[in-house]
């Protein structure tokens, strides 16, 4: 069960960077839509890591 969920989840991903470089070319309506949602998506995740990797480190310089 798990594997078919991660099948799901990279399927998905898969799709969405294809609906991502299909509207740069300027695809249809619904893909710029797909897009944009895999582009926020994918902000979210990038900003929840970055703030979990920055706690714990200092932040000097020398």
């Amino acid at each position: 069960m798990i594997l078919l969920v991660l099948a799901g989840l990279i399927v998905l991903a898969a799709g969405g960077c294809v609906c991502v470089v299909w509207a740069s070319r300027g695809g249809p309506t619904w893909v710029r839509a797909v897009a944009t949602a895999t582009l926020a998506a994918g902000e979210l995740v990038r900003r929840s890591g970055s703030s979990n990797r920055g706690s714990g480190q200092s932040d000097d310089d020398s």
